[in-house]
């Protein structure tokens, strides 16, 4: 009896386990009395009978399918197992965990502007993330019919539509179209919502969805480096020092020869006259601000001037010669001086 008992007996577990599985079902085959189900950390293990969800169980463990397992199955609770006989049922294994996937546009998205009559291609990729969140819809629309479904299979699916929403979300919140990165979270924002409200008719939801960048075409990026550097420098005469600076420091103008010794030449006067504009400008500046002195100030400095003119001593005695060290008579002859 005993040898028997063991022969029937089997294991219900997710043989064909991998990462990027959403799903395995374990079906075909009968459980019998004596059963054990695994169930590992990351899964749950819902049972299937007809197509109809029985019961679902969420602890990880090894449990007794006759005991532990049939008693809280809804429509099974009074199945009993005979020696020779089993229950076919289906035992469907959920990845529980939340997925994140990378994404990249195929092909160039054309977005409507008025700046190219043809629209903007522009390039994207970022992530998204995803995990099952209806099992019950899952089994109706994926499940009942696959044995399997990967995370392959959901980004083909997103994927597909990606495009649409790219051009419908950058066409709304991209407000300066050189610039779609500054309105990035915005953008993915949209686009989740609207991947979240599709994926939900197959039982998963869009946790996340991440822009990381956006690319131009190579002419348009170009563009958008000039413009961004004449901003930043401010006027034509400095942008022309800074393209020489530059194209020594890059090679493309050659040290040791003519070109170069021109660029030199060239950097230098324009330095000098830089500093010669700064220096008449500030010596302009410091001229107005004597100009504006208030009069009281000059009326009180020209008195103070006439005052100490008629007050000065000589340097030398007028009469002998002597040197005078400011006193008020000749110390060699007596001659009053001043």
């Amino acid at each position: 009896m005993g040898f028997f008992k063991n022969q029937f007996s089997n294991v219900v577990e997710w043989e064909e386990f991998r990462d990027d599985m959403i799903f395995w079902k374990w079906s075909n085959r009968e459980i019998k009395k004596g059963s054990k189900l695994i169930i590992r950390s990351g899964q749950d293990a819902i049972f299937l009978n007809n197509g109809k969800v029985e019961g679902i169980f969420e602890d990880e463990g090894s449990f007794n399918i006759d005991s532990e397992i049939i008693p809280f199955l809804s429509t099974l609770k009074g199945f009993k197992f005979g020696f020779n006989s089993g229950m076919r049922v289906e035992v469907l294994f959920v990845n529980t965990k939340e997925f994140t996937v990378r994404w990249g546009t195929q092909s160039p998205v054309l977005i409507p502007t008025p700046q190219l009559p043809g629209g903007m291609p522009v390039r994207a990729n970022g992530t998204f993330n995803f995990k099952v969140s209806d099992y019950v819809t899952l089994i109706d629309k994926i499940a009942g019919i696959k044995q399997s479904y990967l995370v392959e299979d959901v980004k083909i699916r997103i994927t597909s539509v990606l495009d649409q929403l790219l051009m419908k979300w950058i066409s709304r919140e991209g407000k300066d179209m050189f610039n779609l990165q500054a309105n990035a979270s915005d953008i993915a924002k949209g686009i989740q919502e609207d991947l979240d409200m599709q994926m939900m008719d197959i039982g998963i939801g869009i946790t996340g969805f991440q822009v990381m960048s956006f690319n131009y075409p190579q002419e348009i990026q170009d563009m958008i480096t000039k413009t961004a550097s004449h901003e930043m420098i401010g006027n034509l005469q400095k942008y022309q020092q800074v393209s020489m600076t530059d194209g020594i420091s890059s090679g493309k103008v050659k040290g040791g020869g003519a070109a170069s010794d021109m660029a030199g030449m060239m950097m230098g006067m324009n330095m000098a006259n830089e500093m010669m504009k700064n220096m008449n400008q500030n010596q302009n500046n410091q001229n107005q601000n004597s100009d504006q002195k208030p009069a009281a100030n000059q009326n009180s400095d020209a008195g103070a001037s006439s005052s100490s003119g008629d007050n000065k001593k000589p340097n030398f005695c007028p009469n002998c010669g002597a040197k005078n060290e400011g006193a008020n008579f000749c110390p060699n002859c007596g001659q009053k001086l001043g």
